[in-house]
């Protein structure tokens, strides 16, 4: 009898410790996130900034324990090169245990890289692909960064309506994010009346010299140049047009608020005005968001990687959220992240319009010396640009 009860005994530890160690397994269980972005080469400092603050994120969720998973970001980088980028989705939707995908950075490689998500039934969020057909892609894509198309219907209608200026000269790279941009600035410009674009000159990916085209545009009776491209190209054209003598105010887009673009023209920045997201309001989340980006990189964060600190807590939320349901699909984790409703952010208050897009007002900023500063957060109304109150 003695022998029985001693056999039940260990019989019942070592149960016990089956499922203790069964539970400890359970709660080891890991989400993976992918992410897929520029981390070497000329755009380098975007897609570095923004999986560092899509790191910090999920670091802070992993060290709280607050979801009950652990969450895991597989970054690799694409260089900013398409058929990498393209190589890197294959990569990444072959490993069940990836829910969905941060990124792509460039605009270019986010339409290779959306496509293919959308065949694949496999979320994507970019932080800042700002291109407006984006989103038309399908269902499975969203953005925490605001529309090419309200970027640049708000910069035509202020540099018009504001500014005053009715010859614009401009100086674009042939890419999807710089030519969108162009786009939609030019019908807004010139939907005022007499106000036109007199010139339009284009370089290529990789360009280094300028000077051409600058020339081109001095010589026209241009009153503004809009410079709407990635911060190498920025730094480049500003230094060859104070070489050349130039003394057209310059104009931008939303590359302009990386800081990269101090430290590589920051003796030509002064006066630049430039449309790009809104200044974040001050609130605990995004003071919280800064001091710990800073510690984590040694530098603080653009508006590109509080986007993507943003993108990767609502990636996780909706997880949390589709795991009350039952265990997670692509589908159940797309549908979660589509209902994503009145997310605090470090950014502001986060909402999805039904096609994925970010809906936000914009903002511009006159940069004195090498210090942006805010001059208010617009958008259009029946063709007239707006202070949002």
């Amino acid at each position: 009898m003695k022998r029985t009860f001693k056999l039940f005994f260990v019989s019942l530890v070592v149960l016990l410790m089956t499922v203790s160690c069964s539970k400890n397994s359970g709660s080891e269980s890991v989400v993976k996130f992918g992410f897929i972005g520029p981390l070497s080469g000329d755009y380098a400092n975007y897609g570095t900034y923004c999986r560092d603050a899509a790191k910090l994120a999920i670091d802070e969720a992993n060290k709280s324990g607050a979801y009950g998973v652990k969450f895991e970001l597989v970054d690799i980088d694409s260089a900013a090169d398409n058929n990498k980028a393209l190589a890197a989705v294959e990569k990444l939707s072959s490993d069940k245990k990836v829910i969905g995908i941060l990124g792509s950075i460039v605009t270019s490689e986010t339409f290779v890289v959306g496509e293919r998500c959308q065949s694949e039934g496999l979320t994507v969020m970019t932080p800042s692909a700002s291109h407006k057909d984006i989103t038309n892609i399908g269902n499975y894509i969203f953005r925490t960064t605001i529309s090419d198309g309200l970027q640049g219907e708000v910069a035509g209608a202020y540099f018009a309506q504001r500014l005053g200026y009715k010859r614009l000269a401009v100086l674009y790279t042939m890419n999807d994010y710089s030519k969108g941009l162009y786009d939609g600035m030019k019908v807004a410009f010139e939907a005022t009346p007499g106000c036109s674009v007199v010139i339009a000159e284009t370089c290529n990916i990789g360009d280094k010299d300028f000077r051409s085209q600058l020339t081109r545009i001095r010589s026209s009776n241009a009153e503004a140049i809009y410079i709407p491209n990635y911060t190498e190209e920025m730094a480049q054209i500003l230094e060859q047009a104070s070489q050349l003598g130039m003394n057209l105010p310059f104009l931008s887009g939303d590359g302009f608020s990386n800081p990269i673009i101090y430290q590589n023209a920051g003796a030509y920045t002064d006066g630049v005005i430039y449309v790009a997201p809104p200044q974040t309001q001050e609130t605990t989340t995004h003071d919280d968001f800064v001091k710990a980006y800073t510690a984590f990189t040694g530098h603080a964060p653009d508006s590109f990687a509080t986007n993507s600190y943003d993108a990767a807590n609502i990636y996780m939320a909706a997880y949390n959220n589709a795991s009350k349901n039952g265990k997670v699909t692509r589908s159940s984790f797309r549908d979660a992240v589509a209902a994503t409703k009145d997310f605090e952010g470090a950014s502001g208050i986060i909402n999805f319009a039904e096609n994925g897009d970010l809906i936000a007002n914009q903002g511009v900023y006159e940069v004195k010396g090498t210090t942006p500063v805010f001059l208010g957060e617009f958008t259009v109304l029946n063709g007239k640009i707006i202070e949002a109150k």
